[in-house]
């Protein structure tokens, strides 16, 4: 009996004990529960805390490009701020320089300014064009530009840089513009040249040759250029002489020029070849005799 008692006794203390261990991790569950609510809850007024950014970036910031040559940069600029803004676009370029700035995709107009939303999805994309201005021919190095965006209290800047190298080019023409030329058989016939560098740079070790028909000279003077400064134009002499039997008519020769830099030019030049003033009288001379001889002739048959 006692011992049913005391059965009895254990199982109704441990049914208590589960049932208060029950109400009370219920509330402690259910507390817990209401602090994590109220700790991730929001006023209505309350914002969240962003972490505003301005910057500039281009996968190609340096690029390379000869002597009076424009240069084309893409830059993406991101914003994530707070509020929209409207943002200011401020260049620093070197004397002699123009820069025009459009939108990257089918832009036409010359932006001054852009205005952005807050927490834009995406990098706006502009374009930039860098050239020199009309007739300046920068000498060979680096010319910086300088983009900065800025709006109040917002700036951020980015440099771009152009790598101008030399150009080399130059043209050979006749003095006169003419592609002709008229000679005697025998005797020597001058003309002039003219060697123009149009590039940005000297072009050194000028060399000349021709193409001609067989037994004619051409000779030039002087026969080579040292070095041709970059916007001079000197004058070469040309000399060309026919053989003595040379038959009237027109002949084909081409002068030629070739530079240490790989540059060349040629002058396609119709020659017409003129008999001699000589022979001319000769030939004169002998009409004259024939038709003296004939009128002698006539005459003496006449009196018989």
């Amino acid at each position: 009996m006692i011992k049913s008692r005391l059965v009895r006794c254990l199982l109704c203390l441990g049914l208590l004990l589960a049932v208060f261990g029950g109400l009370v991790g219920g509330g402690v569950a259910l507390a817990t529960q209401e602090s994590s609510h109220s700790s991730f809850s929001l006023l209505p007024n309350q914002e969240f805390e962003i972490d505003e950014k301005l910057e500039l970036s281009s996968k190609f910031p340096v690029l390379s490009g000869v002597s009076g040559h424009s240069f084309e940069f893409e830059i993406e600029l991101t914003y994530i701020g707070k509020k929209d803004r409207t943002f200011d676009l401020v260049v620093d370029a070197p004397p002699q320089w123009k820069v025009e700035i459009t939108e990257r995709f089918g832009g036409t107009e010359n932006i001054a300014a852009l205005y952005l939303k807050s927490l834009a999805t995406a990098p706006t994309g502009l374009k930039i064009r860098f050239a020199p201005t009309a007739g300046y021919e920068p000498e060979p190095g680096e010319y910086p530009l300088n983009l900065t965006v800025a709006s109040q209290d917002m700036e951020a800047s980015f440099e771009l840089k152009a790598r101008v190298t030399a150009r080399y080019e130059y043209a050979m023409r006749t003095e006169t513009g003419r592609l002709n030329t008229e000679v005697k058989a025998g005797e020597e016939h001058h003309l002039s040249i003219i060697m123009i560098n149009l590039g940005s740079a000297a072009i050194e070790n000028m060399t000349f040759s021709s193409s001609k028909p067989e037994g004619w000279e051409i000779a030039y003077t002087p026969d080579e250029i040292d070095s041709l400064g970059a916007g001079i134009i000197q004058e070469v002499g040309v000399a060309i002489t026919p053989p003595d039997k040379t038959i009237a008519g027109d002949y084909r020769i081409t002068l030629r020029s070739l530079a240490e830099q790989g540059l060349s030019d040629t002058i396609e030049l119709r020659v017409t070849v003129l008999t001699s003033t000589i022979w001319g009288w000769v030939g004169i001379l002998i009409v004259v005799v024939v038709v003296a001889g004939l009128a002698v002739l006539f005459w003496r048959l006449g009196r018989r």
